[in-house]
Protein backbone atom coordinates (compact mmCIF):
# COMPACT_ATOMS: atom_id res chain seq x y z
CA UNK A 1 0.00 0.00 0.00
CA UNK A 2 1.26 3.19 -0.82
CA UNK A 3 1.74 5.98 2.06
CA UNK A 4 0.79 9.17 1.57
CA UNK A 5 2.67 12.25 2.80
CA UNK A 6 0.33 14.18 4.54
CA UNK A 7 2.50 16.99 3.65
CA UNK A 8 1.97 16.67 0.08
CA UNK A 9 -1.15 15.57 0.19
CA UNK A 10 -2.10 18.83 1.83
CA UNK A 11 -3.30 16.91 5.12
CA UNK A 12 -3.26 18.56 8.63
CA UNK A 13 -0.72 17.58 10.71
CA UNK A 14 -1.19 17.05 14.31
CA UNK A 15 -0.75 19.76 15.93
CA UNK A 16 1.46 20.62 19.17
CA UNK A 17 0.03 20.97 22.40
CA UNK A 18 -0.70 24.27 23.50
CA UNK A 19 1.86 26.02 26.11
CA UNK A 20 1.08 25.42 29.58
CA UNK A 21 -0.25 28.33 31.33
CA UNK A 22 1.67 29.12 34.43
CA UNK A 23 0.31 32.70 35.52
CA UNK A 24 -1.86 30.35 38.39
CA UNK A 25 1.31 29.10 39.78
CA UNK A 26 1.82 31.21 42.75
CA UNK A 27 -1.55 31.24 44.09
CA UNK A 28 -1.29 27.04 43.86
CA UNK A 29 2.01 27.28 45.31
CA UNK A 30 0.73 29.57 48.20
CA UNK A 31 -2.36 27.00 48.46
CA UNK A 32 -0.26 24.34 49.04
CA UNK A 33 1.62 26.19 51.90
CA UNK A 34 -1.37 26.60 53.39
CA UNK A 35 -2.49 23.13 53.31
CA UNK A 36 0.72 21.80 54.68
CA UNK A 37 1.00 24.79 57.95
CA UNK A 38 -2.65 23.14 58.23
CA UNK A 39 -2.55 19.38 57.80
CA UNK A 40 0.83 18.70 58.10
CA UNK A 41 3.29 16.75 54.85
CA UNK A 42 1.58 12.83 55.60
CA UNK A 43 -2.52 14.26 55.50
CA UNK A 44 -1.91 16.66 53.22
CA UNK A 45 -2.94 15.39 48.90
CA UNK A 46 -3.29 17.62 46.14
CA UNK A 47 -6.56 17.18 45.99
CA UNK A 48 -7.04 19.65 49.37
CA UNK A 49 -4.84 22.13 47.60
CA UNK A 50 -6.82 22.29 43.82
CA UNK A 51 -9.92 23.13 46.30
CA UNK A 52 -8.29 25.72 48.25
CA UNK A 53 -6.80 26.93 45.03
CA UNK A 54 -10.12 26.42 43.64
CA UNK A 55 -8.42 25.00 40.40
CA UNK A 56 -8.62 21.62 38.71
CA UNK A 57 -6.81 18.77 39.97
CA UNK A 58 -5.78 18.17 36.37
CA UNK A 59 -3.94 21.08 36.27
CA UNK A 60 -2.04 20.21 39.08
CA UNK A 61 -1.64 16.95 38.32
CA UNK A 62 -0.04 18.24 34.73
CA UNK A 63 2.35 20.61 36.44
CA UNK A 64 3.48 18.48 39.39
CA UNK A 65 3.62 14.48 38.93
CA UNK A 66 3.95 14.22 42.72
CA UNK A 67 2.82 15.78 46.02
CA UNK A 68 6.75 16.05 47.08
CA UNK A 69 7.14 18.16 43.58
CA UNK A 70 4.83 20.34 44.44
CA UNK A 71 5.70 20.75 47.76
CA UNK A 72 9.68 21.42 47.64
CA UNK A 73 8.46 24.28 44.65
CA UNK A 74 6.48 25.44 47.07
CA UNK A 75 8.63 26.04 49.61
CA UNK A 76 11.17 26.79 47.68
CA UNK A 77 8.68 29.78 46.08
CA UNK A 78 8.97 31.36 49.94
CA UNK A 79 12.49 32.22 48.86
CA UNK A 80 11.50 34.43 46.38
CA UNK A 81 9.95 37.30 48.85
CA UNK A 82 13.49 37.78 49.98
CA UNK A 83 13.94 40.48 52.16
CA UNK A 84 15.32 43.73 51.39
CA UNK A 85 18.36 44.54 52.95
CA UNK A 86 18.64 47.96 51.81
CA UNK A 87 15.55 49.00 53.80
CA UNK A 88 16.17 47.42 57.07
CA UNK A 89 16.00 49.76 60.16
CA UNK A 90 19.34 51.24 61.20
CA UNK A 91 18.54 53.17 64.72
CA UNK A 92 22.04 52.82 66.30
CA UNK A 93 22.01 49.87 68.15
CA UNK A 94 21.64 46.25 68.51
CA UNK A 95 18.20 46.03 70.57
CA UNK A 96 17.00 48.96 68.74
CA UNK A 97 17.47 47.46 65.24
CA UNK A 98 16.28 44.36 66.75
CA UNK A 99 13.13 45.95 68.03
CA UNK A 100 12.52 47.91 65.37
CA UNK A 101 12.26 44.83 62.82
CA UNK A 102 9.42 42.88 64.73
CA UNK A 103 6.68 43.85 62.69
CA UNK A 104 2.79 42.97 62.89
CA UNK A 105 3.48 41.73 59.52
CA UNK A 106 6.53 40.09 59.85
CA UNK A 107 5.46 38.47 62.91
CA UNK A 108 2.44 36.61 60.88
CA UNK A 109 5.11 35.59 57.75
CA UNK A 110 7.44 34.03 60.29
CA UNK A 111 4.30 32.78 62.29
CA UNK A 112 3.49 30.80 59.03
CA UNK A 113 6.92 29.66 58.02
CA UNK A 114 7.38 27.70 61.32
CA UNK A 115 4.05 26.49 60.91
CA UNK A 116 4.83 25.35 57.30
CA UNK A 117 8.25 23.55 58.58
CA UNK A 118 6.70 22.33 61.51
CA UNK A 119 4.16 20.40 58.12
CA UNK A 120 7.28 18.96 56.51
CA UNK A 121 8.93 17.82 59.72
CA UNK A 122 8.59 14.22 58.70
CA UNK A 123 9.70 14.51 54.82
CA UNK A 124 12.61 16.62 56.24
CA UNK A 125 14.33 13.90 58.02
CA UNK A 126 14.18 11.79 54.78
CA UNK A 127 15.33 13.99 52.18
CA UNK A 128 18.28 16.26 52.56
CA UNK A 129 17.08 18.44 49.58
CA UNK A 130 14.44 19.36 51.21
CA UNK A 131 16.15 20.02 54.55
CA UNK A 132 18.50 22.46 52.03
CA UNK A 133 15.50 23.86 50.74
CA UNK A 134 13.60 24.85 54.07
CA UNK A 135 17.23 26.11 55.28
CA UNK A 136 17.24 28.54 52.36
CA UNK A 137 13.28 29.83 52.62
CA UNK A 138 12.80 29.26 56.01
CA UNK A 139 15.59 29.96 58.29
CA UNK A 140 18.69 31.69 56.39
CA UNK A 141 16.15 34.61 55.23
CA UNK A 142 15.60 35.93 59.19
CA UNK A 143 19.15 34.81 59.90
CA UNK A 144 20.56 36.82 57.52
CA UNK A 145 18.60 39.80 58.89
CA UNK A 146 19.72 39.34 62.50
CA UNK A 147 23.54 38.77 61.15
CA UNK A 148 23.32 42.32 59.88
CA UNK A 149 22.42 44.12 62.80
CA UNK A 150 24.83 41.61 64.82
CA UNK A 151 27.73 42.82 61.98
CA UNK A 152 26.47 46.85 62.61
CA UNK A 153 27.12 46.48 66.49
CA UNK A 154 30.37 45.09 65.99
CA UNK A 155 31.57 47.63 63.75
CA UNK A 156 30.39 50.41 65.54
CA UNK A 157 32.20 48.54 68.48
CA UNK A 158 28.78 47.91 70.54
CA UNK A 159 29.77 44.53 71.25
CA UNK A 160 33.03 42.48 70.87
CA UNK A 161 34.59 41.65 67.78
CA UNK A 162 34.59 37.79 68.62
CA UNK A 163 31.00 37.61 69.32
CA UNK A 164 29.38 34.37 67.56
CA UNK A 165 27.50 35.87 64.83
CA UNK A 166 26.44 32.66 63.29
CA UNK A 167 24.71 30.98 66.67
CA UNK A 168 23.62 34.06 68.05
CA UNK A 169 21.82 35.23 64.55
CA UNK A 170 19.65 31.90 65.12
CA UNK A 171 18.84 32.21 68.64
CA UNK A 172 15.44 34.00 68.23
CA UNK A 173 14.00 32.04 65.21
CA UNK A 174 14.99 28.79 67.23
CA UNK A 175 13.29 30.13 70.12
CA UNK A 176 10.27 31.53 68.16
CA UNK A 177 10.77 27.84 66.28
CA UNK A 178 10.69 25.85 69.68
CA UNK A 179 7.84 27.87 71.14
CA UNK A 180 5.31 27.18 68.31
CA UNK A 181 6.13 23.55 67.29
CA UNK A 182 6.66 22.50 70.92
CA UNK A 183 5.03 24.23 73.48
CA UNK A 184 2.05 25.43 70.30
CA UNK A 185 1.78 28.92 71.78
CA UNK A 186 2.40 32.06 69.64
CA UNK A 187 5.67 33.82 69.09
CA UNK A 188 4.42 37.30 69.67
CA UNK A 189 5.90 40.16 69.91
CA UNK A 190 6.39 40.38 73.96
CA UNK A 191 7.90 36.76 73.44
CA UNK A 192 10.03 37.87 71.03
CA UNK A 193 11.41 40.91 73.08
CA UNK A 194 11.97 38.95 76.26
CA UNK A 195 14.28 36.27 73.95
CA UNK A 196 16.14 39.67 73.08
CA UNK A 197 16.40 41.11 76.07
CA UNK A 198 17.12 38.00 78.24
CA UNK A 199 19.23 35.93 76.17
CA UNK A 200 20.55 37.38 73.12
CA UNK A 201 21.91 41.03 74.62
CA UNK A 202 23.22 39.31 77.24
CA UNK A 203 25.05 37.29 75.43
CA UNK A 204 26.70 40.04 73.60
CA UNK A 205 27.47 41.40 77.15
CA UNK A 206 24.70 44.21 76.68
CA UNK A 207 21.80 44.47 79.01
CA UNK A 208 18.25 46.69 77.85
Amino acid sequence: MTQIDPTVAGVDTPKLGRKRDHTRDPEILAAALDVLAESGYERMTIDMVATRAKAGKATLYRRWASKAELVIDAVACMKNADIDMAKLPDTGTLRGDLLASIKPHSIEDNDRKIHVMAGLMSMISCDPGLSDAVQSAIVEPRASVNRLFLQRAIDRGEIPADCDTEKLSLLVTSMAMYRTMVQRKTANREFLISVIDELLLPAVGLHP
